[in-house]
């Protein structure tokens, strides 16, 4: 059985969300439940309380257990032009919101992508390539904006990545560093500032991640 602490503090909200969420196989079948500081806070309750069920590679259902609401997620993986390519189906039962992905691997510096929110007219490339194996550049075009975004990243130190990123259309610059470390666990600290507003007032994100096994 795993488990893993999460906690987040953003400056704008001044207050700190802290999340746990306890994972165990039942075959080759994953069963996770996943609890926020709302379902503790001011006695026990169902807020903030999720499940879900897992088989990696084919299948994720998602259970809110408050809104009563379902999320499906199926994922398949086809050849194309001897390219896989890996597909995958979301499905929203509450606010019955379909998202159709794609994603062509050509080799393994170089692939596309495609999301595309049915009946919204909207339509999201995306084309990511690696060089080295150490940074990553990443563009993304919105259809529906009419709009470029960018992001850029690099691994430095093993297990520490450094990554820039910034919308066009709405002028959001971030900066971000995060690490991933089985042994002192992961954490990310991320600057987001609005290009757009007059008052320029970087929001500083901080969260933290620390894994059990059980």
């Amino acid at each position: 059985m795993k488990a893993s602490l999460k906690g987040r503090y953003e400056t704008d909200k001044d207050r700190g969300v802290a999340a746990a969420t306890v994972a165990f196989n039942a075959g080759d079948v994953k069963l996770r439940a996943s609890l926020t500081d709302a379902t503790v806070v001011n006695g026990p309750s169902l807020n903030g309380l999720a499940l879900a069920v897992e088989k990696p590679g084919f299948f994720i259902v998602d259970y809110n257990v408050p809104k009563k609401d379902f999320r499906f997620q199926f994922m398949n993986s086809v050849r194309f032009a001897d390219k896989p390519l890996n597909l995958t189906y979301i499905h929203s039962r509450g606010d019955n919101r379909t998202i159709l992905e794609g994603t062509l691997v050509f080799d393994s510096a170089n692939k596309v992508s495609a999301n595309h929110v049915l009946g919204s007219g909207n339509c999201k490339l995306k084309y990511t390539y690696v060089h080295g194996g150490l940074t990553t550049f990443e563009q993304w075009y919105d259809l529906a904006k009419n709009s470029w975004d960018f992001a850029v990243s690099r691994k430095v130190y093993g297990d520490d990545m450094l990554r820039a990123s910034y919308q066009t259309s709405s002028k959001a610059l971030a900066l971000e560093w995060s690490r991933n470390s089985k042994i002192n666990g992961d954490f990310k600290i991320q600057a987001a500032l609005n290009l757009a507003e007059e008052l320029r007032v970087p929001k500083l994100t901080a969260e933290s991640t620390w894994n059990f096994e059980m």
